[in-house]
């Protein structure tokens, strides 16, 4: 059975005149307590031992109790506190400290200055419901601990800490203007429901140290970092969470491999997605809309696997940068100011039924022979510029993809290569495929329609292996060699009504060739004649002055003479040239 006491500052009969007198009245007893707290302000330390319940007698934080340093409240036992404000100042271990047992706080307000809020240790479990803890952090250290409805403001370090293998679920709580992190997780689990986390200095939530975090349902808005960030090879899950205004949505680096799914990242001033350093992660049915700079970003040496995502509005889709890798499968990317797909320096990357529409340029891969990028079943549609264009020494090979609508279909340059398997290009303004530079395009079965200048060409000194093309309606040409283009067209066709069938330098075979239209040889016109002008004497193109001259000699000799003149004893020189072997010279110099 439950005793009740009850504490009154102002007196009265069968009352306490402080907490610390109930508490020990009740430890005299022995017995579970409620101790009932009238309101006012106690500026007492307190310890409680046993069953023990603190309530306030009024209104929730009419009861306010405090200190001007130090832990206000330790636990040792099985304590509930309702309704109550505790503030203290400077208190490392916890304006309330859980030392041993279980502790409940309900509706109270927790306020710590230059400290820590809670403190639940090791082998300790807490609960705190629909309580307020300002300034402080509240640090789950090998504990326990349910957190629900709870609101933790302008924590000068970070709000809650879930750490040393704590296990703790956070559940409709919300998080403002941390200074540092709002949830950190490290070495330890935590599992985020239906919270809402603003206004961070750093990373809204973060896992590391191989923690394994689950955050559901949340909201994380305007924070100065990154919204999410897992690292240090921990692992979890990110469900149903929006992110708005964040310098990153979600950061994955050192080897933590997270599983995202149903995620919308809006408005990120950096990167909504963003796998870093040997990160991991797949990301599955997100959409990220309006990145600054780039909506996926995988980097030195980041790996992500992203499935069905969705990404509009922004400069940059999808990149795979500094020796990095990915797989995209069935993304759609459109309405962006830049690249659709981009992958350089060394990257890998696949893409498989991804579609791409209305940016400027669809595919850009650019860097050495270690940069290679695959697509299988990928679009490309509306782009102002070009659907895919390899430079550097990249290599790219696209199976059964389309261009449609757009300046230029496919493009290889300098010492890329390209490979097209069953690729179709319609509507476009320029031309299907163009190779220059010494670049290599090779190309299965490739189907150009509807072209306004050429179908294929190639110039410079690219090389052209094309097996099986079919080039139609092309309104200038279906085949074009410039330069010292070279190679071999087999079995390909050219149908339309107007323009020649292939215009070649003479450098290309041509196998098996069906067309109607005719096939012209370029010739390269003679160059111009080298016109050389032999000048036996000086050669001037502007007036010269004051001059001595003197040409096909053996030698010349020159001498000076100085005159001094008395009436202002300032010097006068006179010169004389003189020529041998009856050499040219100026007759007003000559001697």
């Amino acid at each position: 059975m439950v005793r009740k006491y009850v504490v009154s500052a102002r007196g009265g009969r069968g009352t306490h005149p402080d907490i610390q007198s109930a508490l020990r009245a009740a430890a005299a007893r022995g017995r579970a307590a409620r101790i009932e707290i009238a309101p006012g302000r106690y500026e007492e330390q307190l310890t409680v031992h046993g069953e023990v319940e603190l309530v306030a007698a009024g209104e929730p934080g009419s009861v306010v109790l405090g200190r001007p340093r130090g832990t206000v409240l330790t636990t040792l036992g099985s304590v509930v506190v309702r309704g109550l404000v505790l503030t203290g100042r400077d208190a490392d271990a916890g304006v309330v400290h859980c030392r041993a047992g279980f502790l409940t706080l309900d509706r109270v307000e927790v306020r710590a200055h230059h400290g820590v809020c809670v403190h639940v240790p090791t082998g300790t479990c807490a609960t705190l419901t629909d309580s307020g803890f300002r300034f402080g952090r509240t640090v789950f250290a090998g504990s326990t601990g349910v957190v629900e409805r709870c609101r933790f403001a302008g924590a000068a370090d970070n709000a809650i800490a879930v750490i040393e293998s704590a296990r703790v679920t956070v559940r409709d709580s919300r998080v403002d203007g941390a200074a540092i992190h709002g949830v950190r997780v490290s070495d330890a689990w935590a599992h985020l429901t239906g919270c809402e986390i603003t206004g961070t200095e750093r990373t809204a939530v973060i896992a590391d140290a191989q923690a394994e975090l689950t955050v559901e349902d949340c909201r994380i808005e305007g924070v100065h970092a990154a919204a999410l960030e897992f690292v240090e090879r921990s692992r979890g899950a990110v469900r149903g969470t929006r992110v708005l205004d964040a310098e990153n949505g979600i950061v994955v680096a050192s080897g933590a491999d997270p599983q995202v799914r149903g995620c919308v990242f809006t408005g990120c001033r950096d990167t909504g997605i963003h796998v870093q350093d040997a990160g991991l992660g797949a990301f599955e049915d997100c959409e990220v809309v309006d990145a600054g700079n780039v909506a996926v970003l995988s980097t030195r040496g980041g790996a992500p696997r992203v499935d069905g995502c969705r990404v509009s509005g922004g400069n940059v889709g999808i990149a795979v940068t500094d020796r990095a890798r990915g797989r995209f499968t069935g993304c759609q990317v459109r309405d962006l100011t830049g690249v659709g797909l981009r992958v350089w320096d060394e990257s890998k990357a696949v893409f498989e039924d991804v579609r791409v529409e209305r940016c400027p340029f669809g595919l850009d891969a650019k860097g050495n022979g270690g940069t290679t990028a695959e697509l299988t079943g990928v679009s490309f549609g509306d782009f102002d510029m070009i659907a895919v264009a390899a430079v550097g020494q990249s290599r790219v090979t696209l199976r059964g993809a389309t261009a449609e609508r757009g300046l230029l279909g496919f493009g290889a340059g300098e010492e890329a290569q390209l490979h097209l398997h069953d690729c179709t290009v319609t509507g476009v303004e320029t031309g299907g495929a163009l190779a220059f530079g010494t670049a290599r395009l090779v190309a299965r079965n490739l189907t150009v329609t509807g072209a306004q200048s050429y179908g294929l060409c190639g110039t410079g000194s690219a090389y052209l292996d094309v097996t099986g093309g079919s080039f139609e309606d092309c309104a200038a040409t279906g085949l074009r060699c410039d330069g010292e283009c070279g190679g071999r067209l087999v079995d390909c066709s050219v149908t339309g009504t107007s323009g020649t069938a292939v215009q070649h330098n003479g450098r290309v075979q041509l196998v098996s060739l069906r067309t109607t239209l005719p096939v012209k040889e370029i010739t390269e016109p003679a160059p111009p004649p080298t016109i050389v002008n032999n000048y036996h004497g000086p050669v001037f193109v502007e007036a010269v002055h004051s001059a001595q001259l003197a040409w096909g000699n053996t030698n010349v000799v020159q001498q000076q003479t100085h005159q001094s003149r008395p009436d202002d004893r300032s010097e006068r020189t006179g010169q004389t040239a003189r020529t041998d072997d009856a050499g040219r010279g100026d007759p007003a110099d000559r001697p």
